[in-house]
């Protein structure tokens, strides 16, 4: 009789291989685009002027700077310092107070119940252990405070990007998939708990690109995940990992005259801590 063995990942090498693939590229010219993701959560999360306000894995900073909108006090936090780097232009640019401050999210460089609202939006999902980082959110958060997320779904087209690129560059041994992030069971077993509520709604981010192969171009070019995979590859599995990119985008793309118009799902979350 065969007994499964469990694999205990690295998580350690997991994280680093991670922010090397975060820190390549230029996801800013991808991230400014999902902003509008940060101003429902923040509108879902109810955030007021008197509310000290953290972002986790804030990537350049959707999240932090729609709160700071509203006037709250906002601390961005990330652990990729070139990330953290677009942040600070934008919020200098639009003249908006926030703090910047590199930092990991499952092992956050703050004191217990020091927020009103703990954030992320597209962030917290990448991190290898799940439940360290949930339980640095809601060790951080204040009793009655809220944690606010926005996590792709596993069926949606970025939940999608990541399952096509699992089949050229195998995933990390035992790390659980980002995507679980989207679906409510995982979320309920992460947060459960320790939540006094947990409120779910499935909504839909419009990815808009001028063609299929501007969309590839994009990602191949700026999303750190994607330009690492194609980097792993040679020439010809990197042809066949971008003719799969067109025909996942061919599938979801609700477009007729040659452009992109791409919804791709998320879950938004609010979690109420006890």
């Amino acid at each position: 009789m065969n007994i499964p063995v469990k694999i205990t990942p690295d998580f350690a090498a997991v994280k680093t291989k991670q922010q090397a693939a975060w820190s390549s590229g230029d996801y800013a010219v991808v991230g400014t685009t999902l902003q509008i993701v940060g101003e429902r959560l923040v509108e879902a999360v109810d955030i007021n002027s008197n509310h000290r306000v953290l972002d986790v894995a804030a990537g350049n900073g959707n999240a932090s700077l729609a709160a700071a909108r509203h006037f709250a006090e906002v601390v961005s936090t990330d652990y990729v310092p070139e990330l953290l780097s677009r942040g600070r232009e934008r919020a200098q640019a639009e003249r908006l107070d926030i703090s910047f401050q590199e930092a990991d999210a499952e092992n956050l460089p703050f004191k217990n119940d020091n927020f009103d609202i703990v954030l992320s939006t597209f962030g917290v999902m990448f991190t290898p252990d799940h439940e360290k980082a949930a339980n640095e959110m809601i060790r951080v958060v204040k009793r009655g405070g809220k944690i606010g997320l926005a996590n792709w779904t596993p069926e949606s087209y970025i939940g999608q990007v990541f399952k096509t690129i699992g089949k050229y560059v195998t995933p990390p041994a035992g790390v659980q998939s980002p995507a679980l992030w989207g679906a409510t069971a995982h979320i309920d077993a992460l947060f459960g708990e320790q939540a006094s509520s947990i409120k779910t709604e499935k909504r839909h981010f419009v990815f808009r690109y001028h063609s299929p192969q501007h969309i590839v171009d994009i990602f191949r070019t700026f999303y750190g995940p994607v330009l690492k995979a194609f980097g792993a590859l040679d020439a010809q599995k990197q042809q066949a990992l971008e003719q799969d990119f067109l025909a996942l985008i061919a599938r979801f793309n609700r477009a007729d005259d040659g452009s992109v118009v791409l919804p791709s799902e998320y879950l938004e979350i609010v979690v109420t801590k006890k």
